[in-house]
């Protein structure tokens, strides 16, 4: 991390220090708001912001996100959970809180194509991605010099499908050593295998193309050109074992007509691809998301 960047983290830990945010997941019942804020209002806490979605409200499941500000709250915080918990076991909460302060480490994979780790080393540049990006791994070398004039560290790994184990090995070396919560695939064009997958389950944010399931493989701009398509567009989502059929967090489209060629239209979607990855790890990074079977609630 360079100076600018460890300051800015500086500053942002030191506004925030006593911000936290808590996340619920429960089966829908009476009562659940008032308690929560009653259990925070008895702590001192003061809701900043609350947001709360119940999806089908006869018998259906809950799901809440409180950003709150509460004295003390680093020396607080494990009263906090331990105080919290008969709370979560009477109405059956899937929960987490979490501190605002305490910034999430971050892993970017990347290949050749480097548009969306350029969008995020922007982001990150500009103070508007609240992470530490700890590294950046890569199986080509094209990116090193940019990503290591921001003094992040660079790893080339060479992959592919024969030495997927051996590479994947080394890549969970790595995250271990760095602390990483949260692993980004800017166009990284490898496959991940179901094990690796399993263990960073709801940590890996993906993008492609939103031609999918249409011109799968190859070339798809090339060919959808070919199509006569009139939309094309990006998803984001989390990576689970089916094959880009994870979580969908956020998606995107352009309209192109018969004016634009193959290589105009992928132009088109890369910019779409850059900023659908960009909102879809900021709200990752902002704790907004929650993971309900395979879809997301996004507040």
């Amino acid at each position: 991390m360079n100076n600018y960047m460890r300051k800015t983290m500086e500053s942002f830990q030191k506004d925030m220090e006593n911000r936290g945010r808590l996340l619920i997941k429960c089966p829908d019942q009476p009562g659940i708001v008032s308690t929560v804020s009653d259990f925070l209002f008895k702590h001192d806490a003061n809701i900043i912001a609350s947001d709360q979605y119940t999806m089908d409200p006869e018998g259906g499941e809950f799901f809440m996100r409180i950003e709150f500000e509460c004295p003390n709250l680093k020396e607080k915080g494990k009263v906090l959970e331990e105080e919290f918990q008969p709370i979560a076991d009477m109405f059956s909460m899937d929960w987490k809180l979490m501190p605002v302060s305490q910034w999430k480490n971050m892993a970017i994979f990347v290949s050749k194509e480097p548009h969306c780790l350029l969008e995020l080393l922007w982001e990150y540049q500009s103070g508007d991605l609240m992470a530490n990006i700890a590294l950046v791994i890569s199986n080509h070398e094209s990116s090193r010099q940019v990503v290591e004039a921001l003094g992040i560290p660079f790893y080339y790994i060479p992959a592919h499908k024969d030495i997927r184990a051996e590479v994947e090995e080394k890549q969970k070396q790595l995250l271990k050593e760095y602390h990483v919560d949260l692993i980004v695939l800017a166009r990284y064009m490898q496959i991940l295998t179901d094990d690796f997958v399993k263990e960073f389950k709801n940590q890996i944010i993906n993008i492609h193309h939103s031609f999918l399931p249409a011109f799968i493989g190859a070339k798809p701009y090339e060919r959808a050109y070919r199509r006569g398509v009139k939309m094309i567009g990006a998803t984001s989502h989390y990576v689970t074992g089916d094959l880009d059929e994870g979580p969908i967090i956020e998606q995107d489209i352009g309209r192109v007509d018969h004016r634009d060629n193959a290589k105009e239209m992928k132009k088109i979607g890369q910019a779409i691809e850059r900023s659908v990855l960009a909102r879809a790890v900021k709200w990752h990074l902002e704790d907004r998301i929650i993971v309900h079977k395979n879809k997301t609630i996004v507040f």
